[in-house]
């Protein structure tokens, strides 16, 4: 399988990480103060068969944190895009 980073093209798996689910919500902290939210939300995970969206980090790149939209029953890519966009203009 190859990942078409956006910054540095097709690029062979081994150079990424898997990062996890892209479709979670982290649940609030205020309002879901009960242990079994909590617990929910880091162990229990679906297997969904299909399009899904993954956080994948390009490690032995350019270290980027992507979403990768993969077919889980072909591995087929249909998309790719950064999960955090560059601010314009940098820091100051």
């Amino acid at each position: 399988m190859r990942i078409d980073c956006p910054w540095c093209g097709s690029r062979p798996l081994h150079e990424y990480a898997y990062s996890g689910d892209a479709t979670t919500k982290r649940p609030d902290a205020e309002r879901d103060a009960d242990l079994s939210v909590w617990m929910d939300h880091v162990y229990l995970r679906d297997n969904p068969a299909g399009l899904h969206k993954e956080y994948w980090h390009h490690v032995s790149g350019c270290r980027s944190l992507l979403v990768v939209t993969r077919d889980t029953t072909t591995h087929l890519i249909e998309s790719v895009s950064l999960a955090v966009q560059p601010s314009k203009g940098g820091k100051k």
